[in-house]
């Protein structure tokens, strides 16, 4: 799971990477993408092997890409976001500190995307409209992918979030090489000043319909590295009540429309990420492609559940362990065990 990091120069952006992964960018590399992971908490997993005291124990992450910052001016932006093209979910920083307005950071930054987004759709509309003109064999497909992408650029115009809109099978056939920004999943991060109370600023962009969260990076960031005991202290003297760095972290999964299941053993407690909707079979290839080719079931009990119950014994006791399909829905929580040839 890619997440990309965007916002224009000076916005926080960089800090905030640092923050979430607590990988220290590289200022010599400003011009390139900066790649890291953060660890995904998770309280079941210490319960979970608080109940199998595991040789290892192995935490799902999410992969951060943090790109060169935008130019306001839209110089050289289109080969700073070809970075993140191949991300999964965007995180968009916007300040709303010195006299900056977050909604306005925000209307800019995602103007800035349409056009990336348009200038690649434009292009193969205007290669196709040349092309369809001759007798050529596949003439009749390009027709058919030319009318799926002129609406499609009519809404991008327009600003429309493609991930919102219920689009035709063959618009998003014509569409899915580009791998465009108006169809990811987005998370909004506020950088607010250290005194600012960042509800109004949510508040605000709430109301457009994103997901937001709002927090002082520079200073999230020196408490990050502080001891834990300093920190708390100096937490209680600000009187800081922003979502911390965990939340962010969860916020980041949920916007990515991703969910955590676990294997769980004496040999090794894990956690494992897969796209809300995923099945039984897709979490098996996830573990092992050999699972998924030999799959004959799933055996599968609730996290919840056992932690309560404390064993597998007492799970299968109270009836509590089922047997499932390889089409069956996973969901958030979820212990598997694969049966398989």
């Amino acid at each position: 799971m890619k997440i990309g990091i965007v916002g224009y120069q000076g916005t926080g952006k960089s800090t905030f990477f640092s923050w979430l992964t607590e990988v220290e960018t590289d200022p010599a590399k400003g011009h390139l993408s900066q790649t890291a992971v953060c660890l995904i908490p998770d309280d079941r997993i210490d319960a979970l092997c608080e109940v199998y005291n595991p040789k290892k124990v192995t935490t799902a992450g999410l992969e951060l890409v943090d790109t060169p910052g935008l130019a306001r001016d839209g110089e050289g932006n289109a080969n700073r976001l070809a970075t993140i093209r191949e991300s999964d979910c965007l995180v968009l920083i916007v300040p709303a500190f010195a006299g900056a307005s977050a909604a306005n950071e925000l209307s800019s930054l995602e103007a800035d995307l349409a056009l990336a987004d348009l200038e690649i759709v434009t292009k193969r509309i205007e290669k196709l409209r040349e092309s369809v003109k001759k007798p050529r064999p596949n003439r009749e497909q390009e027709q058919k992918e030319l009318a799926s992408l002129e609406p499609i650029v009519q809404r991008l115009e327009a600003g429309d979030a493609l991930a919102e809109l219920q689009l035709e099978e063959e618009q998003k056939k014509a569409i899915r090489s580009f791998r465009l920004f108006a169809e990811k999943p987005k998370l909004v991060v506020a950088n607010i000043a250290d005194n600012v109370e960042g509800a109004e600023v949510s508040k605000e962009i709430e109301s457009q319909g994103y997901a937001v969260l709002a927090a002082p990076l520079s200073l999230e960031l020196e408490l990050a590295g502080m001891p834990e005991d300093d920190r708390a202290e100096f937490e209680q003297d600000l009187q800081l009540t922003t979502p911390r760095r965990d939340e962010f972290i969860k916020a980041l999964l949920r916007a990515s429309r991703q969910q955590l299941y676990f294997t769980a053993g004496e040999k090794e407690v894990r956690s494992w990420l897969l796209p809300e909707g995923g099945t039984a079979l897709e979490a098996a290839d996830n573990v092992h492609s050999d699972l998924a080719k030999g799959f004959i079931r799933a055996e599968v009990m609730r996290s919840e559940d056992l932690i309560r119950l404390g064993s597998e014994r007492e799970i299968k006791a109270n009836n509590l362990m089922r047997q499932e399909h390889r089409e069956y829905v996973v969901q958030d929580g979820d212990i598997l065990l694969i049966r398989h040839n």
